[in-house]
């Protein structure tokens, strides 16, 4: 598990976009839990109840694992969880790949060489086509770039943090700038990096509380989440220990959020 309940201050300029990215919580969620309307204006120094709680779907001995579903990045170092960060992903027509690859390259300050096919993207909308941008403040990669061994793809800082926690890329990692300024210092070419796609995911905690979280589908694999519940509790021997009642309500909303889900 990872995350929580807390409390946060509304600073200047926050919008629930923002906090949303920042935190690696759903703007429904966010809404939801402070009873607040969707065009909601967030006034300085208010206090929001922030709930990122999310279960870890893939445990690793050193290295990255990514859940595309959660959008969310994990970093790992002797078999501890150092780090969590939210990240921005692949649109659904834009997917990004799942599979185990490895940091190939790292690179400070990157220009970016704009791929063939979001060119033509460009000029199938109109846009003036673009080969080349230089590192500064307009280039999407950000500063810090991690080159996978999937050929063209990489985890990069971004020009637009509100993108973090949706799916809006072509199918590189965003991350927000400070994040992957402190995961570029972590890591090194040959870290093992795990993409992994997990919408169903059931934890159970030191304190024996049971915590499911189910994520939507984003990329229309056909999962059946309540099969996949089912299957995990069997397994793990937890079906007389759940509260299917929670448990329908949890798969049928999928809020993205880990929920208690056991018995009182």
């Amino acid at each position: 598990m990872m995350g929580g309940v807390s409390s946060y201050t509304v600073q200047a300029g926050d919008t629930l976009n923002k906090i949303s990215a920042r935190f690696g919580v759903p703007k429904a969620v966010l809404l939801a839990e402070n009873d607040l309307k969707p065009n909601a204006k967030l006034h300085k120094n208010s206090q929001l109840i922030v709930n990122n709680t999310h279960v870890v779907p893939v445990w690793m001995n050193d290295g990255i694992t990514i859940n595309l579903p959660q959008r969310m990045l994990y970093f790992f170092q002797d078999k501890h969880l150092v780090s969590s960060y939210p990240v921005g992903l692949g649109k659904p027509d834009w997917p990004t790949p799942t599979g185990k690859f490895k940091v190939a390259n790292m690179q400070m300050d990157k220009d970016w060489l704009v791929p063939l096919s979001i060119q033509e993207e460009m000029r199938r909308e109109g846009h003036t086509v673009i080969t080349r941008l230089p590192s500064g403040p307009k280039n999407p990669l950000g500063r810090h770039w991690l080159g996978l061994s999937a050929a063209g793809y990489g985890i990069h800082g971004t020009s637009s943090p509100t993108s973090i926690y949706h799916f809006q890329s072509h199918g590189c990692i965003r991350s927000n700038p400070e994040d992957i300024a402190v995961l570029y210092q972590l890591v090194s070419v040959g870290t093992p990096v795990n993409l992994v796609y997990h919408t169903t995911m059931l934890a159970k905690t030191a304190d024996g509380k049971l915590w499911l979280e189910v994520q939507p589908d984003v990329y229309q694999h056909g999962i059946d989440a309540l099969g996949e519940v089912r299957a995990m509790a069997e397994k793990q021997h937890l079906v007389g220990k759940l509260d299917w009642q929670k448990v329908y309500d949890v798969v049928q909303q999928a809020q993205g959020i880990a929920r208690d889900v056991g018995l009182n």
